[in-house]
C-alpha cells in the first residue's frame, strides 16, 4: 500500500504550463499518476497532456475533485501556491522548489499543521509509490532503481536517494512508499511525522532512513523508536560522516553543531534506539535482510 499517493489520488498541478510543470506532468502521467487538472492564472481553457488548465486551484477542485497538489513554481511563489491549495481544501501537497525563503517556509509548515495537511518539500524530488504513482521529479530511468516492494523509504537527499535505493533493489527488496522530505532548513514535514503512517501500513515491513548531517530529524526518529511509537525494523544510512562540525555542506539543512546534528550524533542515537546503520550505501541491502530475518546464515 501507499501512505501518500496511489492510482486513485486526484492530483492538480500548479504551474502546469511552465517548462518544468509540463515536462514532469507528462512523466507523472506515464507512471500512473491520476493528474486531473492544472492551474496557471490567466491560462484557463488550455490543456497540457490532455489535462485541463484552470485559473485557480479552487476552480480545479470544484471541477475535478482534486485531493492532492503538485507545485512547480519558483521559490518566491511557493508560499502563495501552498496557501491557495490549503484554502481549496487540499491536504496533500508536494513542492519541489529549492530555497524557499525561511520565514515563508515557517509559515507554510505552521499553516499546514493547523489545517491537518501534509506538505512535502521544498528542495525535494517528491514522493513515489513504484508501480502506482509519482508526484515530483524522479528521473525517467527510475524503473531500474525504484521497484515495487515492502520497504518504506524516507530521505532528505536527491541523488543520494537514487544510489541508496538501488542497493535496496540489489538486496532483493522493493519500495512501498518513498517520501523525500527535502533538504531545506525547514521542511514542510519531518521524518518522525511519517513513522505512524509506515507503522500502520500493512504493505510496509521495514523502513529505510536516508539521512545526512544537520538538524535533528534522525534523532527524532530514534526517539520515536525508543518510545515505542515506531516498532517495525528500521535501517539507516547517514551521509556526511567526514564533514567538519559547524560548517554547512550543500543543503540548507546540512549544518551541525556541538552535541547534535553531526553524522556521528545521528548514528549513535539511531543505533542506541535499535536501528541498523550502514557504513556505506552498499551495506543497506544486507542490513535490511538482517533486520527482517531473511539473511543467509
Amino acid at each position: 500500500m501507499s501512505i501518500f499517493i496511489d492510482r486513485d489520488t486526484r492530483v492538480v498541478v500548479q504551474g502546469i504550463t511552465g517548462g518544468e510543470g509540463s515536462f514532469w506532468t507528462k512523466h507523472m502521467i506515464g507512471l500512473g499518476t491520476y493528474v486531473v487538472a492544472g492551474v496557471t492564472p490567466g491560462k484557463e481553457g488550455r490543456s497540457v497532456e490532455g489535462v485541463p488548465v484552470f485559473h485557480t486551484v479552487r476552480r480545479a477542485v470544484a471541477g475535478h475533485a482534486a485531493d492532492a497538489a503538485m507545485i512547480f513554481v519558483p521559490p518566491r511563489f511557493v508560499h502563495d501556491a501552498v496557501m491557495e491549495a490549503l484554502d481549496a481544501g487540499i491536504r496533500k501537497i508536494v513542492t519541489v522548489a529549492d530555497g524557499i525563503p525561511l520565514h515563508e517556509a515557517l509559515r507554510i509548515r505552521a499553516a499546514a499543521r493547523e489545517a491537518g495537511a501534509r506538505v512535502v518539500g521544498g528542495n525535494t524530488s517528491g514522493v513515489i509509490s513504484p508501480g502506482l504513482a509519482m508526484m515530483g521529479m524522479f528521473p525517467y530511468w527510475i524503473d531500474r532503481v525504484y521497484k515495487p516492494g515492502r520497504i518504506g523509504v524516507m530521505t532528505r537527499s536527491g541523488s543520494l536517494t537514487n544510489e541508496v535505493t538501488a542497493m535496496v533493489v540489489r538486496g532483493g527488496f522493493g519500495v512501498s512508499s518513498l517520501i523525500g522530505v527535502g533538504g531545506d532548513a525547514v521542511p514542510g514535514s519531518r521524518f518522525a511525522e511519517f513513522l505512524p503512517d509506515f507503522q500502520a501500513d500493512p504493505g510496509t515491513d521495514a523502513v529505510l532512513v536516508i539521512g545526512e548531517l544537520g538538524g535533528t530529524m534522525e534523532e527524532e526518529v530514534a526517539a520515536a523508536m525508543e518510545s515505542g511509537a515506531f516498532r517495525k525494523p528500521l535501517v539507516a544510512f547517514v551521509g556526511g560522516r567526514t564533514a567538519p562540525e559547524g560548517r554547512r555542506m550543500g543543503h540548507a539543512g546540512a549544518i551541525s553543531g556541538a552535541g547534535s546534528g553531526s553524522a556521528a550524533d545521528k548514528v549513535r542515537a539511531l543505533e542506541k534506539a535499535g536501528a541498523l546503520v550502514a557504513d556505506r550505501p552498499a551495506g543497506v541491502g544486507k542490513l535490511l535482510a538482517r533486520a527482517l530475518g531473511t539473511a543467509s546464515p
